[in-house]
């Protein structure tokens, strides 16, 4: 069985490579108005996937709502890569690749920790996962930096940032 605490690990990662490119690629190149529009969406995509995980107990439709949720997420956020194509560099191209890697991996890491809250449905699921008592608290943390990452990056970029201007 696996020990929650490991499914923590996704996540951490994918606030490390996130950082460095909202606040290094992004600070650097500027976003052009599809990406300023598409990241907050993007962000949403996972705050939906989150909160459905903390408002609804898992079952067989539920888990298949949540997948289905999941799946258009990672999906989603692919939307960018013809722009990603013409404004970023190699090394911003490479950590978007590894942030596609992770975000499959942190929404089902989500998946089996939302089991693990409900001990894995007896009757329903098998039990895959160790509850170890943080994995809510852990969820709702996840949730709520990430609403305050979407609202910033929406204020930031829309309201508050202002393009260079040509010399």
């Amino acid at each position: 069985m696996l020990n929650s605490y490991w499914l923590s690990v996704p996540f951490a990662l994918q606030m490390v490579f996130m950082a460095a490119d909202e606040f290094w690629f992004h600070r650097k190149r500027g976003l052009p108005r599809w990406e300023r529009i598409g990241h907050p969406l993007d962000t949403l995509t996972v705050i939906l996937c989150l909160a459905w995980i903390l408002c609804i107990q898992p079952n067989h439709r539920t888990v298949i709502a949540f997948f289905a949720l999941a799946v258009f997420s990672c999906v989603f956020i692919t939307k960018d890569e013809a722009v990603h194509k013409r404004y970023c560099s190699a090394a911003e191209m490479w950590l978007h690749a590894i942030l596609f890697i992770l975000h499959p991996i942190a929404l089902a890491s989500a998946g089996l920790l939302w089991l693990a809250i409900w001990n894995g449905s007896p009757g329903l699921f098998p039990r895959i996962v160790q509850f170890c008592g943080y994995e809510r608290a852990f969820l709702l943390f996840i949730c709520a930096l990430m609403l305050g990452f979407g609202i910033y990056q929406f204020i930031f970029w829309n309201l508050l940032w202002e393009p260079k201007k040509a010399a």
